[in-house]
């Protein structure tokens, strides 16, 4: 069930309605949240509820564990453990089961021996990815004493089952997200307004996503050489789909969980105006970054014992693995990896003291610059289908292919680079100035009415979110 569908819109209405206005004590509501969130999981296939609520369960259950064993810690790390590798089987055998076979088979190749190695007829289940990361999130908090195991069981599975992010995020910590499920807000007319907002403008940015589909698809799926202009319309205009669909679905999460008075942190903050490879992970996907930050590179020893590059070695080669069973996704992660690293090394080299003693608003843009062009070229491998396409497209990008750019290329790439800057612009007003507006509510309906009739004019209902498949 999408969120740009039709049948989401009737779904939510009638939940809305049923939560608001017909099951007002607090257990019914709790009840029909996870009702709803469940029929809306199961709409995608209802095979896959009994593992999330396995994954519930287990962490639940273990926690308890974690937490009454707090004067053994040998026995508490060995229940912490179980949860880590019951976690991490789920991740293994449904996301990673083929993509392990198929890469033996593809080694074994390598020294001339023909090996047929059957791949599993597995379905990788929908947002498989985000609730294992939260779920074992909270054993580990537990762990740390960053917080008490929780008591009801029905409360944490509609926390982990929450339905506005539970197939793509934001990843929520249970520190968050289970005191407002203790005492379900209630949704003020500020919340109202600002969720109607953040959902219209989740929309547009999927709008313009979808529209941004086609030449990057043009580009990547390419059989033949292309023109340089070419290559690059087709990786900006990938990047430009890729945020605009994924911090698009974050806002509509976001404004619907608003909506009923909930608050999900936010998850994108101009990423493309970053100024580093640093910064740009500070604002893109920040809930995934602040995990892997939390619970996997200062496990491994962060800045401690001089080993910060391998940590964040390890840190976004895993990060580029959770995203996808694939090599191109492990190359993506390495590249983010190497310019991680490279950042650190410059900032306390003689070249990065010169660049900071001048950074004025020139050096600051040249930095932005050089930011977004390292993250495109690491879109590059995320986009590709293979090894070999994307370095198809990089040597198409660098090199002159000796193929002329067709008359309307440049047109396309001035569409590219004005909606991808179209899209930060709503999402900067939104950040400065969203609280004005919401105090000036008389300014917002007109912008919803013009929203929602590009939607309906330019929209294409049903597109998945590309997420989804992580």
């Amino acid at each position: 069930m999408l969120f740009n569908t039709p049948q989401f819109f009737w779904f939510f209405a009638i939940f809305f309605v049923l939560y608001n206005f017909v099951f007002t004590s607090h257990k019914k509501q709790l009840w029909l949240l996870l009702a709803s969130s469940l029929v809306f999981y199961g709409a995608w296939n209802y095979a896959f509820i009994p593992l999330l609520v396995f994954s519930a369960l287990s962490d639940y259950v273990i926690a308890g564990f974690v937490e009454r064993n707090n004067h053994d810690p040998v026995t508490k790390k060995r229940w912490l453990m179980l949860s880590i590798f019951i976690n991490l089987s789920v991740l293994g055998i449904f996301k990673y089961s083929n993509f392990v076979l198929q890469s033996t088979q593809d080694f074994i190749g390598l020294f001339g021996v023909d090996a047929h190695i059957s791949t599993l007829s597995i379905i990788l289940p929908v947002g498989i990815s985000f609730y294992t990361f939260q779920s074992m999130s909270y054993t580990i908090d537990v762990y740390r004493g960053n917080m008490k195991a929780h008591r009801g069981f029905l409360t944490f599975l509609s926390a982990l089952s929450f339905f506005p992010q539970l197939v793509a995020g934001p990843i929520l910590r249970a520190q968050h997200i289970l005191p407002q499920l203790d005492n379900l807000p209630i949704p003020t007319m500020a919340n109202i307004r600002n969720g109607l907002m953040l959902i219209m403008l989740g929309l547009i940015k999927k709008t313009m996503a979808d529209m941004m589909a086609g030449p990057a698809s043009t580009a990547f799926d390419a059989t033949t050489p292309i023109s340089s202009l070419d290559a690059w319309v087709g990786a900006l205009a990938f990047s430009a789909q890729i945020y605009g669909d994924f911090s698009g679905y974050t806002d509509i999460a976001i404004g619907i969980a608003l909506l009923m008075g909930f608050h999900i942190p936010i998850n994108f903050n101009l990423p493309y105006f970053s100024s580093s490879p640093v910064d740009f992970w500070r604002r893109w996907h920040i809930s995934l970054s602040s995990w892997l930050r939390d619970y996997l590179y200062i496990s491994v020893g962060g800045n401690r014992n001089g080993n910060r590059t391998r940590n964040v070695f390890i840190t976004m080669l895993l990060g580029g693995l959770w995203h996808g069973a694939a090599w191109t996704f492990v190359i993506w992660g390495a590249w983010h990896g190497f310019i991680i690293s490279v950042t650190h090394w410059l900032t306390y080299s003689a070249i990065g003291r010169w660049v900071d003693a001048r950074n004025n608003w020139l050096v600051r843009i040249f930095k932005v610059l050089v930011t977004f062009y390292l993250v495109v070229i690491g879109w590059v491998f995320f986009r590709a289908t293979g090894f070999d396409n994307a370095w198809t497209m990089l040597t198409q990008m660098h090199m002159s292919t000796g193929v002329e750019a067709s008359a309307s290329s440049l047109v396309v790439l001035g569409l590219v680079v004005t909606g991808l800057v179209f899209m930060h612009l709503i999402d900067w007003l939104n950040i400065r100035f969203g609280s004005a507006l919401n105090e000036r509510s008389w300014l917002m309906w007109p912008i919803l009415v013009v929203g929602f009739s590009l939607f309906l004019v330019v929209g294409d209902p049903g597109h998945d979110f590309i997420y989804f498949q992580f």
